[in-house]
C-alpha cells in the first residue's frame, strides 16, 4: 500500500511561486506514474500534470503550461510540482496521486491520492 502525503500549499498573491511536495511511503513508487489534480469548490477534480516513472514525458493541462512544472526524484520517494506565475483561477485543493498504469490523466485511472494541500492565489 502507498500512502502520499503533500505539503508546500499556501496563501500567496497573484505572480507569485510555491513548491508542492508529495512524498510517498509504503513502498517505492519509483514505477508508478505520478499526477497531480485539483479540485475548486464547485467544480470537479481536473488533472493538472503527471509523469511517467522514469521522469520524462511531463504532461500538462493547457491552462499551466510554461507556468509549472512536474518533476520527481525516484530516489527520494517525492514528486513536486513547481507553479509559477500563479493566478487567482489556480486556487483549489491540489492532490497528488499515483498509477501502476501507464499514463492517466484522468482521476479514475489512479488508486492512490494523498489528502490534499490548499492552494489560494489573491488578487
Amino acid at each position: 500500500q502507498v500512502q502520499l502525503v503533500e505539503s508546500g500549499g499556501g496563501l500567496v498573491q497573484a505572480g507569485g511561486s510555491l513548491r508542492l511536495s508529495c512524498g510517498a511511503s509504503g513502498r517505492p513508487v519509483s514505477t508508478y506514474t505520478m499526477g497531480w489534480f485539483r479540485q475548486a469548490p464547485g467544480k470537479e477534480r481536473e488533472f493538472v500534470a503527471a509523469i511517467s516513472w522514469s521522469g520524462g514525458s511531463p504532461s500538462y493541462v493547457d491552462s499551466v503550461k510554461g507556468r509549472f512544472t512536474i518533476s520527481r526524484d525516484n530516489a527520494k520517494n517525492t514528486v513536486c510540482l513547481q507553479m509559477n506565475s500563479l493566478k487567482p483561477e489556480d486556487t483549489a485543493v491540489y492532490y497528488c496521486a499515483g498509477t501502476l498504469r501507464r499514463w492517466g490523466a484522468l482521476p479514475d485511472q489512479y488508486g492512490y491520492w494523498g489528502q490534499g494541500t490548499q492552494v489560494t492565489v489573491s488578487s
